[in-house]
């Protein structure tokens, strides 16, 4: 099977084979890219700029992500405009991951589409299958997130400080815990005045 129908069939859900010789090199070229990134000097704002529009399948101004950033493809992940991340994002991307407008990803978090095998015989072999992530408009993940395959996450949700998204979740939902739970809505009566 060659790579174009590797990637295909992860990105249709598919079981399998993901450690061949051409997915390694895609993948080795991602991390030199990431590692370009992250060597640079926050105060090379362009020179940022332009790897990350190279490395993304789509991301729209403005934009902030700070180092360090980590990928499997890049290719695979679109933003929206306004999009914020903290340090130490790493994105899984064998699936697409999709991100809205105006979204906010604390320190440390993890977007992953990836899954491998549960017997190890199958795991040794490099069976794996990847599930598509979608992050909403107007969503802002605390610090130490994770997100784990096939979630989406509704319009306007926030999610704790630690928490592990295992399940979809609602639009504007205060969720958190491990495994990630809705807690309450979110409405009009959280409006803060500021000083």
């Amino acid at each position: 099977m060659d790579v174009n129908e590797t990637i295909g069939n992860l990105q249709a859900g598919m079981w399998v084979y993901g450690f061949g010789d051409e997915i390694r090199r895609m993948l080795l070229e991602t991390e030199e890219r990431c590692f370009e990134l992250n060597a640079l000097s926050p105060r090379r704002e362009k020179e940022r700029a332009h790897i990350i529009k190279a490395l993304f399948g789509k991301i729209e101004e403005p934009f902030t992500i700070h180092s360090p950033f980590h990928c499997d493809f890049g290719k695979h992940i679109t933003i929206g405009k306004n999009f914020v991340a903290n340090f130490n994002l790493t994105i899984l991307d064998e699936a697409m991951v999709t991100i809205g407008d105006n979204v906010f990803i604390g320190p440390n978090c993890g977007i992953y589409t990836i899954n491998h095998a549960l017997l190890p015989e199958q795991r040794n072999t490099g069976i794996m299958r990847a599930l598509p992530v979608t992050i909403g408009s107007n969503v802002w993940l605390g610090a130490n997130v994770v997100i784990l395959p096939g979630v989406t996450i509704g319009d306007g949700c926030v999610i704790g400080a630690g928490s592990v998204v295992t399940r979809s979740l609602p639009p504007f939902t205060l969720a958190t815990g491990n495994p990630c739970l809705v807690r309450r809505a979110i409405d009009e009566s959280d409006k803060v005045t500021p000083v």
